[in-house]
């Protein structure tokens, strides 16, 4: 196979440190647990959209952009790091956010507002739903707009996480995981893992924790991962197909939906910070966590296995949640 090697810019730092949870590991009484921190990667206090971000502005910048649009949940660690690398580009902005603009920002909104980009509330519309309208006033007046799809979860944005199992290469002997654990929210870096890991040719259980009940561009959400994992290798001549068969997304722990904090997401952070003093975050972090604490718990998980757990940020939108964590 000649695979397509992509540019990208510099954003983030890297290679993100790998720590061992050993003492949640021993509360649990569970496997050996290690942790991805990619809620290190620097750019506006971190987070996995900055290696989706690196590629994405590259081909921007390339195409001659000199505006990017993207859209979220009024807390997205997406929109709040895109507003951050825009900064740093010199690049026109603009964050189409759902709901209302509250009375005071706080969380990542109010990084977001640090950033200036321009901000446009959408109501119901959190997924970019407004983004066509956005895009032809901008060209309108001029400007090269460049659309960021929701997540970063394009071919490029999938592409950074086939680049991350690279790095985590580089890191440990991957060979002895049973399992990798991870949030899978907008498809991109679920995508993007199931193709590394076919080309790595690695043998560990790959298991995306399902954040959001919602579909994705009107495709059920494990069907929206499955396509984008196949245009992805299209898109770098990897020659490998995926179907249903290879995808795990689990469900279980949605609970009430996007962004509602139920116990199983305060137990999980409580848990992180009092032993190992991490933070996770309320929406995504915090619900694959509570995942894997529970299928520890459930016998799903035994202390013969070895478990990474890909850390992807958010922890600016504790901040939000603030009422949710009062003892």
């Amino acid at each position: 196979m000649n695979i397509k090697s992509l540019s990208k810019v510099d954003l983030g730092f890297f290679p993100t440190p790998i720590v061992t949870l050993s003492r949640l590991s021993t509360v649990l009484g569970g496997p050996e647990i290690l942790m991805k921190r990619d809620d290190l990667t620097g750019l506006a206090l971190g987070g996995n959209k900055t290696r989706k971000l690196a590629f994405i502005l590259h081909d921007a910048i390339a195409k001659g952009c000199d505006t990017v649009i993207t859209a979220g949940a009024s807390q997205s660690n997406h929109c709040r790091q895109t507003a951050a690398a825009a900064a740093q580009l010199q690049l026109e902005c603009h964050l189409v956010l759902g709901g209302q603009a509250p009375d005071t920002p706080n969380g990542n909104l109010l990084l977001d507002t640090l950033f200036e980009p321009k901000i446009h509330w959408a109501g119901q519309h959190r997924k970019g739903e407004d983004i066509p309208k956005i895009t032809k006033a901008l060209a309108a007046q001029g400007k090269k707009p460049y659309v960021i799809p929701y997540g970063g979860s394009s071919e490029l944005g999938a592409y950074s996480f086939v680049n991350a199992l690279e790095e985590l290469e580089t890191q440990i002997e991957t060979n002895t995981l049973s399992h990798l654990i991870f949030a899978s929210s907008s498809g991109g870096t679920h995508a993007g893992l199931m193709l590394g890991k076919a080309l790595l040719n690695k043998q560990y259980e790959l298991i995306g924790i399902n954040i959001d009940k919602g579909e994705t561009d009107a495709v059920p959400f494990d069907q929206f991962i499955i396509n984008l994992a196949n245009k992805t290798s299209q898109f770098i001549n990897a020659n490998i197909t995926f179907s249903h068969d290879d995808l795990i997304l689990n469900s279980d722990y949605v609970g009430e939906g996007y962004g509602v904090v139920g116990e199983p997401e305060k137990e999980a952070i409580a848990l992180m910070a009092k032993h190992e003093g991490i933070l996770l975050d309320p929406v995504y972090t915090g619900r694959a966590m509570a995942g894997l604490i529970d299928m520890i718990r459930s016998g799903k998980l035994t202390q013969q296995d070895k478990v990474l757990f890909w850390h992807t940020g958010g922890a600016p939108s504790l901040f939000a949640y603030a009422d949710k964590f009062k003892h």
